[in-house]
Parts: C-alpha cells; structure tokens; sequence
C-alpha cells in the first residue's frame, strides 16, 4: 500500500517558480564572452516536475506566473500539451517571465545567471483560481525552493492544511543547500513540512542536512518515527533506495545512458515516482520508472525534453541496459 492519496481524489498540485532555460552550447567558465545558446526551455523545478507527473498518467495542476511575453507562452503551451491544469498560473503584464541561463564547465558543473526575483515568477499570490485548484487537489508536492520564494511559502503553507485536511498527501523534495539551512527560517520551516510529509525525496547529501544525521539508516529511521510514510534516496547514476515502514528496504538500479543533460533529471524522477505511487504502483515499479524517467531525461538537451509518457518509459526501459546491483 502507498502512504500517498489515491490519484482519484484531486490532482497532485506543485508551487513555484516557472522559468524558461536558455542554455550555451560549448562548455566553459561563465558568461563572459560571446557565445552561442540554445533555447528558450521551459523549466523551473516545480514546473518540471508536475509535467512528468503528468507525462506518466497522473492528474496535475501547478500554481505559478509567468511574464505576458513569449517566454511565459512557451512554458503554458507546454504545460497544458502535455495534459497540466494551468488555471492557477497568473499571467503578469508588468513583469517577464523568469529565466536561467546556463553554461555547463568541463567537470560539468554548471554556472548559472538567473532573474527569479525581479520576474514574474516572484509574484505568485493567493486568487480564487488558486483556492479552487487546491480544494480540488489530492497531493501538495513541495520543492525547496519555496524556502528562498516569500509568496510561495505563504501559499504552499496554506495549501499544505487545506490539501492534508481532506484527506490528501504531502511529498517534499528537499532540495536543499547547507547555505540554505542557516538563512532565515528555512530549518524551522522544513522541520514544519517534514512533520507533515507522507514522502520524503532526498538526494546527495540532502538527508543529513534535513535531519542533521549523518548516517543514512539512523536519518531515515529518525523521518520514519516522525511519522513520514515513506523515503526515497536519489543517487543518480547508482539508482535509488525505497525505505519504508518496519524496515523495508528496495535498491533500484539506475538504467546506464550517455549523459547530455543533468538539469531536470530529479524533477522527472520526482514527478514519475509520484504520479506511479497515486496511481496504485508497488514501490519497486515506481522506482523502476522514476530512474528510467530521470535517465531518460539526461540524454535530451534542455530540463524537460525527455520528460516522457509511461509508453515512452516503456520502450526506453526495453532497449536500455541497467547498472548491475
């Protein structure tokens, strides 16, 4: 059985920032000299995230604003193709939409130049769109980047009570940066959203930093008396780790691909374990397709591109070799 409600209650909602990504085309340092780029993307984390949720089957709704430019029009026509509920999204005359530049380094890290803060994407607020979306939902799945977003906390705290009050799920990705933790009220409010979580996505070093426990098996065992239902350790291209209740534990092998890509590998791999769980899948497929989703995604230039439908996952699957355990 999952700890998350069923699909069949209301859709799975996310909150936050809807960007566009323009990306170069040749590795370096920065953004210091002319060069060519690629794009726009549609993107953000959480927009990322509810259009695989969608791609793999699951009802899906996000709450957002873009710009009323050609950047906001991208990512709505991708949304709502691709079968997300957009009726919560505002669309700001006055603002653009946001947007990420992104260059990747030869040991592929990124460099990164955003505007979130003066955009578009900044300026998500409560209307009677975004209270009928929530009293409909049936899942709230957060991203940690309503820790650094005023409005988006206000909204996501909001529709946390509401969406739980009816009988609806809670998932939470982290999502975290130890610079993060010491700024502002960021430990008091993740403490705020774990205490709430049915489902918790860490990945890299994110569960020490949320439970302050080192150890792996102590940090989950700490989530799992809190009363979180389950939790799902991303690591990339070693697969990922199911813990549940009375110690069950499943290690899933990552599918082995040739990497374009990174951004948005996560998100897709969130957004297919999350809509798999609400649609009735066992632990075990649900980790089989989130890490097929993610893998999928890191062989198509741009954070959404590979986000794919339970078909698509199907066939990628079929023809694609897997780590051995």
């Amino acid at each position: 059985m999952t700890s998350l409600a069923p699909d069949a209650l209301g859709p799975t909602v996310t909150i936050g920032e809807i960007l566009v990504e323009i990306v170069a085309t040749s590795e370096g340092e920065g953004f210091r000299e002319p060069l060519n780029l690629i794009g726009p993307f549609p993107s953000g984390a959480p927009a990322i995230f509810i259009d695989q949720c969608a791609r793999i089957g699951g009802s899906a709704g996000i709450v957002g604003a873009v710009g009323d430019d050609d950047f906001g029009k991208v990512n709505i026509d991708r949304l709502q193709r691709d079968g997300v509920d957009v009726s919560a999204v505002a669309v700001s005359t006055d603002h653009p939409t946001g947007s990420a530049f992104v260059r990747y380094r030869p040991d592929g890290s990124r460099d990164f130049v955003f505007n979130i803060a003066k955009s578009a994407a900044a300026l998500i607020e409560w209307t009677p769109q975004v209270a009928r979306l929530v009293n409909r939902a049936g899942h709230l799945h957060i991203m940690g980047t309503v820790f650094a977003m005023p409005s988006a906390w206000e909204i996501t705290r909001r529709a946390a009570d509401i969406i739980k009050a009816r009988g609806g799920s809670l998932s939470l990705d982290p999502n975290l940066r130890k610079e993060l933790i010491g700024h502002g009220q960021t430990r008091e409010r993740l403490e705020q959203l774990m205490a709430m979580s049915d489902l918790i996505l860490p990945s890299g070093p994110e569960l020490a930093l949320a439970t302050g426990i080192a150890d792996e098996r102590a940090a989950v065992q700490s989530l799992l008396e809190r009363g979180v239902g389950e939790i799902v350790v991303k690591r990339g291209d070693a697969g990922s780790t199911y813990y549940g209740r009375h110690g069950v534990r499943i290690d899933c092998a990552a599918f082995l691909v040739d990497e374009l890509d990174p951004t948005g590998a996560g998100d897709c791999f969130g957004g297919a374990y999350v809509g798999c769980r609400r649609l009735g899948l066992e632990p075990a497929e649900a980790l089989t397709y989130a890490n097929a989703a993610g893998a999928r995604n890191v062989t198509v230039r741009g954070p959404m591109e590979g986000a794919a439908t339970r078909a698509e996952l199907d066939d990628f699957m079929a023809r694609t070799e897997r780590a051995r355990p």
